[in-house]
């Protein structure tokens, strides 16, 4: 079994434990009560790279990152420093993560919320929406293709926008026959053994068909390197353990959005 299995099959016994303590009726409600999501895909569409800065706490590989520093701290910042959208990781038994955070990270910025997690389960997509979500997170590499069709029409219908995150051409050709998603993540980090390749964003943009929004994501650090995304025609990246250890953050998100950060098409 390799990682992503390990972590998939965790995550299925979590939600059971959730589903007991908070029936989905109850999170139904909240959905239904919650403010006017904010449109994700619609800030991706800006000149230039957009950043999306992530959240969190600690990863399996690198440990904790950033311990004493709050959830509405880190996203003022990122937000401050031109930030399109922020990523909130809920993963807890990985990440450290939890759902709070991202009703935190919401009530203190105007610039929307994806929470980063491995959805496998229905109970999360209205999870998502109830705790404040603006966007989704659906990984191919973890989810059966008519899994995937489901959760990504119960996400829409939620009024969440989905980040479709691929690894390879094979996920990529899954994910455009199943769902034909208007956005798609070209994760550079193999979830089965965690290594970083940067070049696969760069191989898979040639199959990416037109009039996608492209996401960029894992092993990106620097402006040079985003300055490439751009001439490859990605839209956004999405960058966490660079800022997180970053001593200002607000800093670091001004150099990598670049000068064009926040002006709209």
């Amino acid at each position: 079994m390799n990682h992503l299995e390990r972590i998939i099959d965790r995550t299925r016994d979590d939600v059971r434990s959730r589903r007991k303590r908070v029936p989905v009726a109850e999170l139904i409600d909240l959905a239904a009560s919650r403010d006017e999501p904010r449109g994700f895909e619609e800030a991706l569409l800006r000149d230039g790279v957009g950043v999306i800065a992530e959240h969190k706490r600690r990863s399996p590989s690198a440990g904790a990152i950033r311990e004493g520093s709050t959830v509405e701290e880190i996203v003022r910042a990122y937000e401050a420093g031109g930030a399109v959208a922020v990523s909130v990781l809920t993963d807890e038994p990985h990440f450290g993560g939890r759902l709070e955070d991202l009703r935190a990270a919401r009530a203190v910025i105007d610039i929307p919320v994806l929470r980063k997690d491995f959805i496998v389960d229905s109970y999360q997509v209205v999870e998502s929406a109830a705790w404040g979500a603006d966007a989704i997170l659906l990984i191919v590499a973890g989810l059966e293709p008519g899994d995937l069709a489901e959760l990504h029409a119960q996400a829409r219908e939620f009024d969440l926008d989905v980040l479709v995150e691929v690894h390879n051409g094979e996920e990529l050709e899954i994910a455009l026959d199943a769902i034909d998603p208007n956005i798609i993540g070209i994760n550079n980090r193999d979830l089965t053994d965690f290594t970083v390749d940067t070049a696969r964003t760069h191989d898979l943009m040639t199959d990416v068909p037109a009039g996608k929004t492209v996401v960029a994501e894992s092993g990106f650090y620097s402006r040079d390197q985003i300055d490439e995304l751009e001439r490859v025609g990605c839209d956004a990246v999405l960058i966490g353990e660079a800022l997180m250890r970053s001593e200002d953050l607000a800093a670091a998100t001004r150099v990598l959005a670049g000068p064009t950060a926040g002006d709209p098409h």
